[in-house]
């Protein structure tokens, strides 16, 4: 089963996904983390982070870009966070997919799939807040809408988070 659990920042979309995880029981879990650690407040987020998840049994997978080659010791749930940071890390970074970043996701996507018994995949919603942008920030935030997008067709359940209330969109999700 895919989820995708969207919102704005600072919706709770993070917390409630991870909520979807740990009610999937006794499963191994996995936090895939698509946040590159540029410096050192990086770091100390990313290590917090990590702390915060170890505690609930997560093991986390560090993937920054290519997807497709992570490989899950075990079949498990899947925290994907944040597709807003892997449609980045795929555009720009050198060891990315660059123009090629909407297939290499998916690719990623499905060798996931293929390993999990359930993927709850985390993402920003965007252009609620208009879309008078310019250049490469056009560029990536319709990328990131385009990937969104095939998401939410690809999902079997779709959230969205409004300040802290999750909406389920499609599918039988939870409602809290």
């Amino acid at each position: 089963m895919v989820t995708l659990v969207i919102g704005g920042a600072a919706s709770g979309k993070s917390e409630f996904a991870e909520s979807l995880v740990l009610a999937a029981g006794d499963l191994p879990r996995y936090y895939i983390a698509t946040m590159q650690p540029f410096d050192d407040e990086c770091r100390m987020r990313i290590q917090r982070h990590r702390e915060m998840r170890a505690k609930k049994r997560f093991e986390t997978i560090e993937c920054f870009t290519r997807l497709e080659q992570v490989l899950l010791p075990k079949r498990g749930v899947v925290l994907l966070e944040c597709m807003s940071n892997l449609v980045a890390n795929e555009l720009y970074s050198p060891d990315g997919a660059g123009d090629c970043a909407i297939e290499s996701i998916q690719r990623g996507l499905e060798a996931l799939r293929s390993q999990c018994q359930e993927l709850v995949i985390v993402s920003n919603e965007v252009f609620s807040g208009g879309s008078s942008y310019e250049g490469d920030t056009l560029r990536y935030l319709q990328i990131l809408a385009r990937v969104n997008r095939m998401l939410a067709q690809q999902a079997d359940i779709v959230y969205e988070v409004v300040c802290g209330v999750p909406v389920c969109h499609k599918g039988k999700g939870r409602t809290t």
